[in-house]
């Protein structure tokens, strides 16, 4: 889709991307903060403690951006964009204005070559007349052949003042980057969905992705928007992902083409795609070698990729990469001058070394290892002999077998250049293949054809053709020499044709000379446009990559490439090298950019918030059974209803989903695995479909459909789903991953299908891992391979879904001998049999399924058993009993019911089954869109214009998108045109609402209501009525001690926690009295409100004599505590303190709650108070207790209630059980619990108690 760029000056410079429906803006904020406060900022930050470059950023319909007032930039559409970068303090959107078709991978796979780019600046105009004209494609004295500066012969017409993106322009635009809009071209066919060529910018493969930091801030931006705008961005086109290195289809003539197509005379196409690593990129002698992370120079992944019009598809992957030791190469003029040096020990390396294998195991497989070097020169030498220890030393390697075919490395050492030295010139570099076609046959190839396969919608059969993968390439050759380029090149081109050639042997047909020369000439472009990237000119030896030979036009010109590279490596290396960092975002201070959209991401937070309002829960059932069924078709027509309908709860009976998995489901022989015949898959489906049906015409239910099957070898998965639920199903997407290291004989694999039931993810994986006894290392290693590498559309992994379930024969076994096993399955001792399961043991070892569950088991092992019997396994091999075939889940939102074997016994293994609950969830779309559109709305009043398409000017409001108040109803954040301290005119108020009559604002809350604070908003102070009752007789009360400081009482046991002691023994406070409420009644109530019928008596006391400075600060929110004998203490009016100071100096010590409120000040716009209750004000620091004007009744202090815990001992007393209060003789201080009257009780002697305000 072509993209139109449009820029506006005023009020403000932004630039639009706009296609036929959908506009992208944005435009540069120039604030003074570095951050806008909300938690979905988005930035690239490699640029430690430099500010980020801000700018507003809005994907609207083009109908809500007012495009009158914009311009465009050139007569020319735009292809995309590649992101923004900063350079020297200005922002810059990178846009591709030129591209060019040269790749077709499958009909409708397209992929573009770049060859022009277009830097436009959002925060100023001054470079908008410097970059009109094109970098000139053709050589000047300026530019070599890629448009790179050379630095020398400055032409005398050029301008004074230089673009500060030229350097990036120049390597963006030199045509070694393409891109793609039909499909995910950072990865291998092998690695992408079969299931529609959809790009998601945010699925990339960021190894290969060489503006991933460009394009991250736009992708963080994507990644806040919802489904519907996430979609329509990447429908779009606007975001374009770029790789570097190479591509090119060659197509192939009906005439040449090894697979002809019947009757149609239709071409076949011939793709290369190299795809050069970003993580250690660089030039020739700048980038040498490994990184701590494992990542090596000049690492490239090549697939060759052939297409016929039956639907055959074919694709080959190598890779070549620099030796992964740490190493450096000094430049030099001479040959001899480029000195070799080894930086680090041995045992410094082999860490980044065995990162580096591991994970091309995991992306690959097994490796082979070609080492090109010399066995002649001495600095290869070393480097050779280094590689050989590391491989050696390897983890990979390390297995229990001793057998080779354990190894995951494999290593063939071939000096090119000698081999090479004789007569038989280059042509003898062929001799490699007897030394690696036994790896070739084992890594085998990927492999796909169309199927056709019936299925069933809406009460019609329909005929469906979709791509099935017959072979997987489950190895890899690593191939290098010294600079990965020459001499590794024409190895791989040797390698690629030995594998085409495997592959059209065993379709039995064989190629022309004509197709082996378009293979040899694509090659060589690949070798070239390779080298140029690394070393600055094309490839050696092309020549004879070409044409098969070596002629003498061939030498003189690698003889010029050679002294190209001498000058180029010694003098513009390093200034290539500088841009390149400076595209990945590697430059010391490059400063990131930061993008907002200040509506739509308050709207995305407010949705997530109100997520309760628009989604419903509900549950569904769901059965999983998996079979290894040992080839056998003879129970195709048998009853299988124990296995899927078992005996079970009615409820569970007819689930909504049920998910069969089948193992060695075809006779695994060599003809079987290189064709997956999905046959005998169809004949189970059918015969599953119909016990279900059977079952479900019974209990009255809805007919089974079957949704998806998916085949590999001789694993399959297939989903059948009631009728009435296929209204709920969308996305459903199947996927396979191949496992092992055998190859033509691996049998070994994984089948998914994952599916959208409502809005909840649901993906089924079964297995069959590698077989063996003592194999569990190589099981753990299967189950990583397969939950690393099995993707479906968008690179979603098992992983990434809410609910999973594994099924399948995992083939992990009972470690113990077969004479223990059997004798402890006759008297039935499952639990000592479980404890020594190799998947149990595995699990809590956490080497394998973290994170997963399995329900107990109850039913005896299901393998392996005699055909038609219950007798565990006589033959020669007696084979010990295990739980082969197992049953998985995760998720938080399953719950499994059901765990059983059934007896079914034509196989050797029995057939296991599982129901589970899951509770799904459903989105109103339609309740939540509406929503989104008032948000919208509710924003967008309050932002007003200040938005990325916006038409006022620049105002500091911009500073403040993005902070919120700390609660709804405070006043919003204040700037230039809007201060929420004047209001009318009238003095400053929060119109905030208590949430009860009860309540009034918490004095201990900061004065400054946007502080954050754990204290509470508001406390509760219970309102009393009625007259104060008389207080009690002395010495029969129960302390109660006041913190001065704070003015908030604090039971006693509060007030001796080891919290507060250190702090009181630093700093003594003083405490007083507090009077209990008064119940109305006229005489004397207890502290829980009941009246004072009782007899007093003293309870036991241990209050302490000390208060608490300040209660414990939570970094949580306060807990929610149920309403208790504090709060009722909290409200009581306090008696006056000792007046052992003067009341002047009490002001502060009155807690704010214990004076009544003046009259609250009028405002113009409130109600009539007549009509409305007066709200409490707000507390003042400082209230002086007015004076009494009635003396209070006395009031009894007993707590009568008997449930109430005992108060921790008090120090320096005795805890007593008599009225009396015992033990007081060793306490030299006063006490306000002794019975006799001390020197402050004494004191207390005239003063009034006050009578609370009504």
């Amino acid at each position: 889709m072509s993209v139109r760029v449009l820029i506006k000056e005023y009020p403000h410079r932004a630039i639009a991307l706009t296609t036929s429906t959908h506009a992208l803006v944005l435009r540069h904020s120039a604030t003074s903060t570095d951050q806008n406060g909300s938690n979905n900022a988005s930035s690239t930050s490699l640029g430690i403690g430099a500010p980020a470059a801000r700018c507003m950023v809005e994907f609207s319909n083009l109908d809500d951006v007012d495009v009158s007032d914009y311009r465009a930039l050139s007569s020319v559409y735009a292809h995309g964009t590649l992101g923004l970068i900063t350079v020297n303090g200005d922002i810059f959107l990178v846009v591709v204005n030129g591209a060019s078709k040269v790749a077709t991978v499958r009909p409708g796979e397209t992929v573009q070559r770049i060859h022009s780019v277009g830097f436009y600046c959002l925060n100023s105009s001054g470079y908008d007349s410097l970059l009109n004209d094109e970098v000139n494609p053709y050589p000047t004295d300026t530019l070599d052949e890629e448009g790179f500066e050379m630095g020398f012969g400055k032409g005398k017409g050029e301008s004074p003042l230089e673009h500060p993106c030229l350097a990036l322009k120049k390597l963006l635009s030199s045509g070694t980057f393409y891109y793609s809009s039909d499909f995910d071209l950072t990865r291998r066919l092998q690695d992408r969905s079969t299931d529609g060529a959809t790009v998601s910018i945010d699925s990339l493969d960021a190894g290969f992705l060489w503006n991933s930091y460009m394009i991250q801030p736009l992708v963080d931006f994507r990644s806040r928007l919802s489904q519907r705008e996430k979609r329509s961005l990447d429908d779009s086109g606007i975001l374009t992902s770029a790789i570097r290195g190479f591509a090119l289809t060659i197509t192939v003539p009906s005439s040449s083409s090894p697979i002809r197509a019947s009757r149609s005379g239709l071409p076949s196409s011939m793709t290369l795609i190299s795809r050069l690593s970003c993580r250690r990129a660089g030039t020739r002698f700048n980038a040498r070698g490994i990184d701590d992370d494992g990542n090596v120079a000049n690492f490239v992944e090549t697939e060759t990729i052939y297409w016929a019009p039956s639907g055959v598809c074919f694709s080959y992957v190598q890779v070549r990469g620099s030796v992964p030791v740490f190493w450096e190469q000094q430049t030099g003029l001479l040959p001899g001058q480029q000195k070799i040096t080894i930086t680090r020990s041995p045992e410094a390396t082999q860490p980044a070394f065995d990162k580096h294998f591991e994970n091309l195991e995991l992306s690959y497989g097994a490796i082979h290892v070609v080492n090109l070097l010399s066995n002649e020169k001495q600095s290869e030498v070393e480097l050779s002999q280094r590689y050989r220890y590391h491989i050696r030393n390897s983890p990979l390697n390390h297995s229990d077998e001793k057998s080779r075919e354990h190894e995951l490395i494999h290593l063939t050492e071939y000096d090119f250049h000698a081999e090479t030295r004789g007569p038989g010139g280059y042509e003898a570099a062929s001799a490699i293949i007897q030394w690696v076609r036994d790896s070739a046959d084992g890594f085998a190839y990927y492999l796909s054809e169309d199927t056709e396969e019936p299925t069933r919608s809406d009460g019609k059969d329909y005929i469906i053709r979709r791509p099935t993968t017959i072979l997987m390439q489950e190895g890899v050759f690593r191939t290098n020499c010294l600079d990965c380029l020459d001499r590794t090149n024409l190895v791989q081109t040797i390698v690629s044709r030995m594998a085409m050639e495997l592959f059209l042997n065993h379709k039995s047909v064989s190629a022309s000379a004509d197709f082996w020369v378009r293979h040899s000439s694509m090659w060589a472009d690949n070798g070239d446009a390779l080298s140029r990237i690394y070393a600055g000119t094309g490839a050696l030896k092309s020549s004879f990559t070409r044409h098969g030979k070596m002629s003498l036009a061939g030498a003189l010109a690698d003889a010029r490439k050679s002294a190209t590279r001498m000058y180029i490596n010694n003098f513009a290396d390093k200034g290539r090298q500088n841009t390149i960092d400076m595209l990945l975002g590697r430059l010391m201070g490059q400063t990131p950019v930061h993008l907002y959209d200040p509506i739509n991401d308050y709207v995305v937070a407010e949705l997530n918030k109100k997520a309760g309002e628009f989604t419903q829960n509900e549950v569904i059932h769901m059965l999983v059974g998996t079979f290894n069924l040992n080839g056998k078709t003879n129970g195709i027509n048998e009853d299988l209803s124990p296995w899927l309908c078992p005996n079970v709860d009615p409820s569970q009976q007819c689930p909504e989903i049920v998910a069969v998995g089948f193992q060695e489901i075809v006779e695994l022989s060599p003809q079987q695995i290189m064709s997956t015949d999905p046959a005998r898959r169809q004949k189970w489906e059918a015969s599953v479909r119909r016990c279900l049906n059977e079952n479900a015409a019974r209990h009255g239910k809805e007919e089974y459909v079957l949704l998806r099957g998916g085949q590999l070898v001789g694993a399959s998965l297939s989903v059948f789903v009631r009728a009435n639920c296929l209204k709920l199903i969308k996305n459903v997407e199947g996927s396979v991953k191949k496992t092992g290291m055998s190859g033509m004989a691996g049998n070994k694999g994984a089948v998914a299908i994952r599916m959208e039931f409502a809005n909840t993810s649901i993906v089924f994986v079964t297995a069959h891992l590698a077989a063996g006894f003592a194999n569990y290392e190589e099981r753990n290693r299967d189950y990583k391979t397969i939950s690393h590498g099995l993707r479906f559309q968008r690179n979603r992994g098992i992983e990434d879904h809410d609910t999973v379930i594994w099924l399948g024969d995992f083939n992990y076994r009972i470690g113990l001998s077969n004479e223990k096993v059997q004798k402890l399955c006759q008297v039935g001792d499952l639990e000592t049999l479980y404890e020594n399961d190799q998947l149990n043991l595995q699990m809590v070892a956490g080497l394998t399924f973290p994170y997963y569950s399995e329900a107990r088991i109850t039913f005896m092992p299901t393998y392996k058993y005699d055909l038609g019997t219950d007798v565990y396994d006589t033959s020669e091999k007696a084979r010990i009993p295990a739980w082969c075939d197992r049953v998985l889940r995760k998720g938080d939102n399953i719950r499994q019911i059901n765990y059983d074997a059934a007896s079914l016994k034509f196989s050797d293994h029995r057939p296991v089954y599982a129901t589970f609950q899951c509770l799904i969830s459903k989105v109103d779309e339609r309740k939540k869109q509406q929503m989104a559109d008032e948000l919208y709305r509710q924003r967008k009043g309050v932002v007003g214009d200040t938005r990325a398409a916006g038409g006022f000017e620049d105002t500091d409001d911009e500073d403040l998108i993005g902070y919120e108040s700390v609660e709804p109803g405070l006043p919003p954040a204040s700037s230039d045109r809007r201060k929420w301290w004047l209001d009318n005119g009238l003095p400053a108020r929060s119109r905030a609402q208590p949430p009860t009559d009860d309540h009034i604002p918490n004095p201990n809350k900061p004065s400054n209501p946007f502080t954050p604070s754990p204290e509470p908003d508001w406390v509760e102070v219970k309102r009393m009525t009625g007259k104060p009752e008389p207080p009690p007789a002395r010495g029969t009360a129960r302390a109660h001690t006041v913190d001065f400081n704070n003015g908030i009482s604090l039971p006693s046991s509060m007030a001796s926690s080891t919290t507060s002691l250190n702090q009181m023994q630093a700093k003594p406070t003083a405490r007083k009295l507090i009077v209990p409420m008064y119940n109305g009644n006229g005489g004397p109530s207890s502290l829980d409100g009941t009246r004072d019928g009782a007899p007093l008596s003293r309870t036991v006391s241990s209050a302490s004599t000390r208060s608490l400075p300040g209660l414990p600060v939570h970094s949580g929110p306060p807990p929610q505590q149920a309403p208790s004998n504090l709060a009722k203490e909290v409200s009581r009016k306090p008696a006056p303190p000792v007046p052992n100071k003067k009341p002047s100096l009490l002001g502060n010590s009155i807690s704010p709650t214990s004076t009544p409120s003046p009259p609250p000040q009028r405002y113009r716009d409130d109600p009539d108070p007549s009509n409305a209750r007066p709200q409490p004000p707000p507390p003042r620091r400082s209230m002086a207790a007015p004076p009494a004007t009635k003396r209070a009744a006395p009031v009894s202090l007993i707590d009568d209630n008997e449930d109430r815990p005992p108060l921790p001992p008090r120090t320096n007393t005795d805890m007593s059980t008599r009225s009396g209060g015992g033990g007081r003789g060793r306490n030299t201080r006063a006490n306000l619990l002794d019975d006799e009257p001390s020197e402050e009780l004494e004191a207390l002697k005239g003063w009034e108690v006050l009578r609370p305000v009504r």
